[in-house]
Order: structure tokens, then sequence, then C-alpha cells
């Protein structure tokens, strides 16, 4: 299970072009919005392109990647329930 996680945020600095961020700089439960990571808006668009392209997850309702992107926890949780691929 750790190693979606690390996968997982391999995937975010490369897909958000984090250059400054390494994978052991992101924290499991820490918020990837805000406080946290500090991502925004159009990072949001990213992860959820992330999510369709790598593990054949469709977003249907916009509303939902705030829940998800809650942290890489319930991302990695919400893949290994959603995951196609």
């Amino acid at each position: 299970m750790s190693d979606l996680r690390t996968e997982l945020k391999i995937n975010i600095i490369e897909q958000l072009n984090l250059e400054d961020v390494k994978v052991q700089d992101i924290a499991d439960d820490e918020p990837l919005f805000g406080d946290g990571l500090g991502l925004d808006s159009i990072d949001a668009l990213e992860l959820i392109v992330l999510l369709e392209k790598d593990y054949g997850i469709k977003l249907t309702e916009p509303q939902q990647g705030k829940e998800i992107f809650a942290s890489v926890n319930r991302m990695a949780e919400f893949i290994e329930e959603n995951r196609t691929m």
C-alpha cells in the first residue's frame, strides 16, 4: 500500500512540475491544498487528468476532487477502491 503512496507522490511531482519538491517532502496525511503542499485549482485539474491517465479513474463530479485530493492517503484509498488499470 505504501508503494502506491510513493508512486502517487512521484506522479504528483512530475504532473505538476514541482521541481523543488522531493517525495520525502510530502507527508502521507499532509493536505495537498492550502496550508499543506499549497496546490491550487489548476493543480486540481492536473490531478484529475493524472487519475484518468494513470489509473483509469474518471471523475464525473468536480466536487469529488476536493475530498479525494485531501491528502496522499485519501488519494491512495480512492485509487485502490476505484482503479480500472
